[in-house]
């Protein structure tokens, strides 16, 4: 609550000087007419001392209110306008059967990926988010949406092996998710493309890819997983079970950097869990969707609170003065 007119309370000032005034000379006034022979008062009521004070401090109550009302009191309903232009994000996720390797411990390599993302999904606001997924093809798994829900049950579904199991098709890939972005008419378009390979398959080269991306403004920040070297890749022999051979480090650093340059975006290279979810959060924050919230306040006038109960009173003071409370002069 506000008051539009505060300076009526200064009248509260005056008031209480005149209260002080008023009850200090009530003490040590003295009567004003002498009776030889109260006879003639024979009948009448009364009114005892305390009695006597109603009425003046009905009438203060009363000025009280009629100040404060004065004032004007007013409540305040406060709504919020809030414009903002998202950014339009495609989740372009390798799932080539390389993907199993379990180098990124306890979990493979996807199944890290995938909990990242996921994490990463539940930290926007505002955005449309996709995926592609791609190994030897490439497909759009989660057309852009901002029901996350979704998105996320999307994201858990990704399997290796779902776009066929050998191959990685970079570029066809970056061609899919561009075509999902081109036209955006969203503040920013980024790809978020992850691999743990080279481009071995598909139709389009991905440095082609990549000029197409960037004639659209897309931005493509690329992230290489795996450890360098070999890493464990699990086996299921019908003979002795499960087992585990070593794969080689196959990752073509090189093109990723050049598809990150052609569209001013950033390579990023993961060789852990924790440093992936480092590179995430740091996408995040260089993504991060503008805001702009104008806020409004709409006042309610309170006065009528305040000059009803003061009209009431005023209307009890003359009653009670003309009748129970009455005096003499």
């Amino acid at each position: 609550m506000r008051f539009a007119s505060p300076l009526y309370f200064l009248l509260l000032i005056l008031l209480m000087g005149a209260v002080i005034y008023f009850f200090k000379r009530e003490k040590v006034q003295k009567p004003a007419l002498f009776f030889p022979d109260f006879r003639l008062f024979k009948g009448l009521e009364n009114v005892s001392s305390k009695k006597i004070f109603i009425i003046p401090i009905l009438r203060i109550i009363i000025l009280i209110l009629l100040i404060i009302g004065a004032s004007r009191p007013q409540a305040g309903l406060k709504t919020e306008e809030i414009t903002t232009k998202g950014i339009d994000i495609i989740l372009c996720m390798d799932t080539s059967g390389s993907m199993k390797a379990e180098d990124f411990k306890p979990k493979n390599r996807l199944e890290v990926a995938k909990s990242v993302a996921i994490d990463f999904i539940k930290g926007r606001k505002n955005d449309r988010i996709g995926i592609v997924v791609f190994s030897a093809i490439s497909m759009l798994q989660c057309p852009l949406t901002n029901d996350y829900g979704a998105v996320i049950d999307f994201m858990r579904n990704v399997e290796i092996g779902m776009t066929q199991t050998d191959g990685t098709a970079i570029g066809d890939a970056i061609g899919t998710s561009v075509n999902r972005l081109k036209d955006s008419k969203a503040k920013s378009k980024v790809i978020i493309l992850l691999t743990d390979g080279r481009n071995n398959m598909g139709q389009l080269d991905p440095i082609t890819s990549a000029k197409l991306a960037s004639t659209f403004d897309i931005k493509i920040y690329t992230i290489g997983v795996g450890t360098t070297g070999s890493a464990p890749y699990p086996v299921d022999d019908p003979i002795f079970g499960k087992r585990y051979v070593y794969i080689k480090e196959d990752l073509d650093e090189e093109t990723l950097r050049q598809i990150a340059d052609e569209t001013k975006g950033r390579y990023f290279r993961a060789t852990s869990a924790e440093a992936l979810r480092n590179i995430y959060n740091e996408i995040d924050k260089m993504e991060k969707t503008e805001i702009k919230v104008t806020e409004y306040t709409e006042y309610t006038e309170l006065y009528a609170y305040f000059l009803i109960p003061a009209m009431a009173l005023l209307l009890v003071e003359i009653i009670l003065g003309n009748t129970l409370l009455s005096r003499i002069p």
